[in-house]
């Protein structure tokens, strides 16, 4: 599988860089009140991907930091039962031998 994962990424990263090499001229992006960014293309698509990838990552940290509490709690409780659980203990009954 990685021999196919990796030719697909040379081939994303090459269609990127001849997007990026293609769209070199500046562009401005106005905002509210007059305020504007000039920029080339692929900066300012390059900052928005990263903002977003940020805003996605701070929308999740306070799912992750729940689940982490919770995964602590039931480990806490986990060991909590098993040291009131006293340890099983195996019984070998040996069989009756015939005398001869």
């Amino acid at each position: 599988m990685r021999i196919l994962l990796w030719p697909i990424l040379i081939l994303l990263f090459l269609i990127t860089l001849v997007f990026a090499l293609r769209n070199a001229q500046p562009v401005t992006i106005n905002f509210l009140a007059g305020y504007g960014w000039t920029a080339p293309l692929v900066l300012q698509l390059l900052v928005f991907f990263v903002l977003g990838a940020l805003v996605g990552v701070l929308a999740l940290v306070g799912k992750v930091i729940r689940y982490r509490r919770e995964a602590i709690k039931l480990r806490r409780e986990l060991r909590v039962r098993q040291a009131a659980t006293p340890p099983a203990v195996d019984v070998v009954l040996e069989q009756p031998r015939d005398a001869v």
